[in-house]
């Protein structure tokens, strides 16, 4: 994987440098780059939205039948090492799934926003995410990227946390932080918003209608989220009862987990770099927001992701282009970022060690003794 994380590079992809990116005001305005990308990659097909999830509900039941079907035939030392292998690859296409639900929830899939949501709850709920408790804290992330009192996610540690800043600041603290993240962060994100925006009142979850993450008009869609994963954790239970809990495990359990991962590895990558800055609310405007996000190489698993690795940063500026037409949208406004456009090609597994190990903290600028309102990372 982190070999591979040089693989199907655009021959105009440069790596990003730690450099930091500018942070003056863009001489270009929003209008301007929606004006340069061609009118067709804003359309939605529904032909294309269903092939790729059809292709990905193949490519999971073709490698659910291998696995259910060879790896118990086989020897032992070799069961341990295929049952791995079926995981990776089987997490990775969830991911894969995951992201159709992703672009539902932003009304990329369809022109119909109740087909949109009605594909988007069915494969979050499979893949126990909350669709709508999570279609709506990630509207408010979009709506307030890197900014640090608004933002609904990837939240940065402040250097008066002594937790991360002096006991955690250390290569044993870091790769402790990296396995939690990628064990744990999927659930408690959601659970307990772990990672996300804090708030001073009421429980904080994506599965509580009451949240104070959603207003009362959403609220009946949180409970139908919550009776959606419940239902597939129902399904799980009774394959368990029949199946065994073991046979559950190897083949629904160890791939979400691997997923769960996949997903962390995503998010945390597009938006966690030692180039990119955060604002407060003197500084935070949202194109500088939007455009302060990384888009990244993850190599062959760039099929599986649907490409939104190398796209992420158009997707923040322009969120209802479907997937299979940001990389033609990317090239299109990329004249026209210029050095405001962050590309970093460092293999996976490198980048995501350096950002767990070298973006402990966030401390703002210090101009004439005064500290500014634009923060970036530290350890």
């Amino acid at each position: 994987m982190g070999a591979g994380g040089r693989m199907n590079v655009a021959a105009d992809d440069k790596p990003l440098a730690h450099k930091r990116v500018p942070v003056s005001k863009p001489p270009f305005e929003l209008s301007d780059l929606k004006k340069a990308i061609p009118p067709h990659c804003w359309e939605r097909s529904l032909v294309r939205s269903f092939a790729a999830v059809f292709r990905d509900f193949i490519i999971i039941g073709a490698l659910y039948y291998l696995a259910d079907t060879f790896i118990p035939m086989l020897p032992k030392p070799l069961a341990y090492v295929a049952w791995p292998v079926y995981w990776f690859f089987q997490g990775a296409y969830l991911m894969g799934l995951w992201v159709i639900g992703h672009e539902c929830g932003h009304h990329g899939f369809s022109d119909y926003p109740w087909l949109n949501d009605t594909i988007g709850f069915i494969v979050h709920s499979l893949i126990l995410t909350p669709y709508f408790g999570f279609k709506y804290s990630h509207r408010t992330h979009h709506a307030n990227t890197n900014s640090i009192e608004y933002d609904e996610v990837w939240i940065p540690k402040r250097k008066s946390d002594k937790l991360y800043s002096e006991i955690l600041n250390n290569p044993t603290g870091a790769f402790l932080v990296f396995v939690f993240k990628i064990v744990l962060g999927f659930p408690l994100y959601f659970v307990f918003n772990l990672y996300g925006r804090k708030y001073e009142k009421g429980i904080t979850s994506h599965f509580y209608p009451y949240s104070p993450i959603f207003n009362d008009s959403e609220r009946f869609q949180i409970f139908l989220t919550d009776l959606g994963v419940f239902a597939t954790c129902y399904a799980v239970y009774r394959a368990a009862a029949i199946m065994g809990t073991q046979w559950v495990i190897n083949i629904y359990g160890m791939p979400i987990l691997f997923m769960s991962g996949f997903f962390i590895l995503l998010t945390y990558l597009h938006h966690t770099h030692p180039a990119i800055p955060h604002y407060d609310s003197t500084e935070w405007d949202w194109l500088r927001g939007a455009l302060a996000t990384v888009d990244r190489n993850f190599g062959f698993l760039n099929h599986a992701f649907h490409d939104v690795t190398r796209t992420h940063t158009v997707h923040h500026l322009f969120p209802t282009i479907p997937h299979y037409n940001t990389f033609e949208a990317r090239e299109a406004v990329k004249p026209i970022l210029g050095e405001y456009y962050k590309y970093d090609d460092t293999p996976i597994l490198e980048a995501v060690w350096r950002e767990t190990k070298d973006c402990i903290f966030i401390e703002p600028d210090v101009v004439d003794g005064e500290k500014k309102g634009i923060y970036w990372f530290h350890k």
